[in-house]
């Protein structure tokens, strides 16, 4: 089957393109967010396509993976092709509603060129806050490539993996980032990370000399598994994928129980609480006792395989693409 895709979502789409069928990825040559094509930093199969925008139309689809309201426009304007006209498509929906928790319609609900898709959530909590009026949604719960049995927890600190942690505030749970990084040693990955440093300095927040990393994909996750334990402090995400590959490494994990959180993380796994002296008094008590941290460790990954390894989650798609298609 020939699917076409945006690459809007770097590590969902690693696992997506997985699979066993051709992926179409438009390009163009800014290779920004309507054309990005390959991942530079992940490694994705010869299956997964680059194709030039004004090459999109000399393709056969048989289904297209939407992703943004806007996407079956370009198609449109691209190809000629009419999604769940023309051609078969589905929505995929990343996010957790931005507006109203509870009011938020999704656009598939309400937009002409949507209306009657498929919208295939990543997270039951997704699906249940939503409003997506008649469309027909299910979940397919996420899956990722096992990195390895990386975690040695040598390190005595906490990891954090956030991009842009000063724009996103309060939604990545910066302020309680630094909160905690007064009590316990706190090492922070991701994007941008370096504007952290001042920021902490004006909030009265420690120096984190030494502590902000901009790591490839290739290193982060054996970085990451040298900590003794994984914080996850995001307030509203739909669920981290950060999250369950600290987890697949080994390690331990501390996170808010919001959205999805309380369902991934098992309490075997780690500690999932909103009293924030709790996941305080968890992260000193990882700290002081290394065995205990790689007991829960140790749940924590056999926990993810079991639930988000790649390949339940291929099975799930294919039924997806195959009904779609049909």
């Amino acid at each position: 089957m020939k699917v076409l895709l945006w690459h809007v979502h770097g590590s969902w789409t690693t696992s997506f393109v997985a699979g066993e069928h051709q992926y179409v990825l438009p390009v163009n040559d800014e290779r920004d967010a309507d054309g990005r094509g390959r991942a530079q930093s992940w490694d994705w199969p010869a299956s997964a396509r680059e194709v030039a925008l004004s090459r999109l139309g000399d393709e056969d689809i048989d289904v297209v993976v939407l992703q943004r309201p806007h996407e079956s426009r370009l198609l449109r304007e691209l190809t000629g092709l009419r999604v769940g006209v023309d051609v078969a498509a589905v929505y995929v929906e990343h996010n957790a509603p931005t507006g109203h928790a509870v009011s938020t319609r999704h656009p598939v609900a309400d937009c002409e060129e949507l209306v009657g898709l498929s919208v295939v959530h990543v997270t039951r909590f997704n699906a249940m806050a939503w409003d997506c009026g008649a469309a027909r949604t299910t979940v397919v719960e996420h899956g990722i490539p096992d990195p390895g049995a990386h975690y040695t927890g040598e390190d005595p600190s906490a990891a954090v993996v956030v991009n842009e942690p000063v724009r996103r505030w309060r939604v990545a749970g910066t302020d309680l980032v630094i909160d905690l990084a007064r009590r316990v040693p706190v090492h922070v990955y991701g994007i941008d990370t370096a504007l952290l440093q001042a920021a902490s300095r004006e909030v009265g927040g420690p120096d984190l000399t030494g502590r902000l990393h901009d790591l490839p994909q290739s290193e982060l996750h054996r970085a990451l598994g040298h900590h003794r334990l994984y914080f996850h402090p995001y307030r509203w995400t739909s669920l981290g994928l950060s999250l369950l590959e600290a987890m697949t490494l080994g390690m331990p994990v501390l996170a808010l129980s919001t959205t999805e959180a309380p369902y991934a993380v098992p309490a075997s796994a780690g500690l999932v609480s909103n009293d924030l002296g709790e996941l305080r008094q968890a992260a000193m008590r990882w700290l002081a006792d290394p065995a205990g941290a790689r007991e829960c460790g140790v749940a924590a990954r056999e926990h993810a395989l079991a639930h988000y390894g790649l390949p339940r989650f291929l099975t799930d798609w294919d039924s997806i693409l195959k009904e779609v298609a049909r």
